[in-house]
């Protein structure tokens, strides 16, 4: 059990590393206690029984991490990881850098009929055949050094997803839907995933008021709180929650004696510095001009759903999932069929790879130039 902690080492794996047809990766880290997740551990394998995984311990003295970044640009080896979200944030915020070309497992097993965001256990089980013990889950991994049963558990992620790759990728391959994938990880490889501005922090904060004076609060509160949060690398709720935030938008403290009596605010937002910046905040809300106050998209509030029309979509979504063997939630969301039976021609379902299993025969469903007919149990698509 190999445990990478210089950067010399580091380079050697990632030069054998790029004459591989892939690698998989995976990651450690604690976000509990900070806005930006800290990573404390890299696993790495490499293709067949002979690849011996890897850890690298990126909190050991003077590693760099670049040999890796330079792997994750090498074009000639596929970057393999599992939901890789999280693990992508973690490496673009650090180097603004992409693994590829990339796969994820989790966006593969959902186009392959395993379901709707499938967790990596229920690949190894199904897949691999293997059982993965979970016990060391939510240890402390930035505590060193490691012990044994967390690195056996940290190495399980990589090893089995070998398997698991190769398994996805044939299948992939057989249907014809690489390119499937390759549509739904562009999220994933876009910086606009993730990157938050604070003066758009707002947007996130969900309430029921229109108030143009109400949400220019709630967006003065929001853009403070994001700030101070990425500033000092603290979780935006250590500063003050949402409801706490729209309390606060609805009181409209002007004195620290008026923000003293707020129910909701917990004592870490009562520190001086964040008390002054909520107060700054709720000034700048209400000095908003009324033309620069958020205006609420009101626009879908306004279309008027045709729920006969809704349901007979939702039927052809759940014949073209069966057919497809593609979990309904990932071609379309129940929103987005209200929307299609209201005339809203913008949704996602239309798009893509979605728009030829589903929104093709969706829009001929809408123009009423097909109709559905069940028999034996199936939903047939009949031309009218």
């Amino acid at each position: 059990m190999h445990t990478i902690t210089t950067t010399e080492d580091l380079a050697r794996f990632c030069d054998v590393a790029k004459a591989q047809p892939y690698v998989t990766v995976d990651t450690e880290f604690l976000r509990e206690r900070t806005y930006y997740s800290k990573l404390c551990l890299i696993q790495l394998a490499l293709p067949g029984e002979k690849g011996e995984p890897v850890l690298v311990d990126p909190l050991s003295n003077g590693l760099s991490l670049e040999p890796l970044y330079d792997l994750f640009r090498h074009e000639g080896t596929v970057k393999v990881f599992h939901a890789a979200r999280q693990d992508l944030e973690i490496f673009f915020v650090d180097a603004k850098v992409f693994p590829v070309p990339l796969f994820d497992t989790q966006i593969a097993a959902m186009v392959c009929g395993f379901g709707d965001q499938v967790g990596y256990e229920t690949l190894v089980r199904k897949i691999a055949k293997q059982n993965l013990d979970k016990t060391s889950r939510f240890t402390d991994w930035s505590r060193r050094p490691l012990s044994e049963a967390q690195k056996t558990y940290a190495l399980a992620d990589v090893t089995h997803l070998r398997v698991i790759y190769e398994f996805l990728a044939r299948e992939l391959k057989r249907t014809g839907r690489e390119s499937w994938v390759v549509e739904e990880e562009a999220v994933l490889l876009d910086p606009e995933t993730y990157i938050t501005r604070p003066e758009e922090a707002w947007q996130r904060v969900k309430t029921r008021t229109t108030s143009g004076r109400f949400l220019a609060i709630v967006r003065e509160l929001a853009r403070f709180r994001e700030d101070y949060a990425q500033t000092r690398n603290v979780p935006r709720s250590r500063v003050f929650k949402d409801d706490a935030l729209l309390e606060l938008a609805s009181t409209k403290p002007a004195t620290q004696e008026e923000l003293g009596r707020s129910r909701l605010l917990l004592r870490e937002g009562r520190r001086p510095d964040i008390a002054e910046g909520i107060l700054a905040a709720v000034q700048a809300g209400l000095a908003a001009k009324p033309e620069d106050c958020p205006k609420p998209d009101t626009s879908r509030e306004q279309l008027q759903v045709d729920s006969a029309l809704a349901d007979l979509l939702r039927v052809l979504l759940k014949a073209k999932s069966e057919y497809t063997g593609v979990a309904q939630k990932l071609i379309a969301s129940t929103g987005d069929l209200d929307l299609l039976a209201a005339g809203d021609r913008s949704v996602p379902a239309l798009k893509g790879w979605r728009g030829e299993v589903f929104g093709a025969d969706a829009l001929r469903l809408c123009k009423g130039e097909i109709a559905l007919s069940a028999r034996g149990g199936a939903v047939r698509v009949v031309q009218v």
